[in-house]
């Protein structure tokens, strides 16, 4: 758990970096090819290639092309038909696809797990509900996407290390995730990236590498590996918990106005969800 609360707590802050110095300013293809190559730079070096199941490496490769590719590619596609109320309020969603993942790859139905997913969707979507639009069904197919690759990804690496236990240690066989990322964002960048657009600041080269060394190479890899030490209810639920600490960082650093009743609430009902799952978790044991 301390994994996936250490990430909660880096993507919150990351999230906020991204609103304010590289939305709308830098180009959004551009900055995702960057943190991936900042990322593979951390991780290549470190990868082992010999003595490690080439199914792993496959299947790590596809990981990091769904996760992180198909999910920003579709994400910023998003932004051409929804607003940004919209987007942020689709991706409360993810829990439900991670649920329901799992539960196929294991040929089960766990309705503990669903529970606390639907809870924690109530939650987020009562944080970051403004309002809908009347045209939005594209736009919303796409985050739908977006939701189910970054899903998938996570509990396919959970199922990845299970099924392919190894002595070299995870962050030895990380590398390949980036490797699989470029194979998305690389042709995205090339196919609709605006070269009129790159970092022209100091700060937004820093906020660039904050991205990619943080945000992205320790976050992306730090998250994957807390998902092998929890059960999916849980991980379903901490993929909802960046919605009220991104909102409370954003309104103690930013001083961005926020309904702070629905943050209680939308948060106090999150944190529940944890304990149902946690209390159904026992009493199936």
């Amino acid at each position: 758990m301390r994994y996936l609360i250490f990430v909660t707590l880096l993507w919150a802050f990351s999230f906020n970096l991204i609103g304010v110095y590289l939305a709308g300013q830098v180009d959004s293809y551009f900055a995702v090819l960057t943190r991936v190559i900042l990322a593979g730079l951390v991780f290549l070096p470190l990868t082992r290639w010999r003595g490690v199941a080439p199914g792993f490496i496959a299947g790590v490769t596809l990981v990091g092309a769904l996760q992180f590719g198909v999910t920003y590619l579709c994400l910023y596609m998003s932004f051409n038909v929804l607003t940004v109320a919209e987007v942020l309020l689709f991706t409360v969603l993810t829990p439900l696809h991670v649920t329901l993942i799992d539960d196929a790859l294991n040929r089960r139905f766990n309705p503990r797990a669903l529970v606390a997913a639907v809870v924690a969707v109530f939650g987020a979507g009562l944080i970051r509900y403004d309002g809908v639009s009347g045209d939005f069904l594209g736009g919303f197919l796409l985050m739908q996407l977006a939701n189910f690759t970054f899903a998938a990804g996570q509990v396919f690496y959970k199922h990845l290390a299970q099924r392919y236990p190894s002595d070299v240690p995870l962050h030895r066989r990380f590398g390949y995730f980036f490797l699989g990322a470029l194979l998305i964002v690389l042709p995205a960048w090339l196919l609709f990236g605006n070269t009129e657009k790159l970092p022209t600041t100091t700060t937004q080269w820093a906020v660039l590498i904050w991205m990619g060394v943080l945000a992205t190479a320790i976050g992306q890899f730090c998250w994957n590996k807390g998902a092998t030490l929890v059960d999916a209810g849980t991980l379903a639920v901490m993929n909802n918990m960046a919605v009220p600490v991104g909102l409370l960082l954003n309104l103690l650093f930013w001083g961005t106005t926020t309904n702070l009743i629905l943050l209680a609430v939308g948060g106090t009902i999150i944190l529940a969800s944890l304990q149902i799952n946690r209390l159904g978790r026992m009493k199936a044991q």
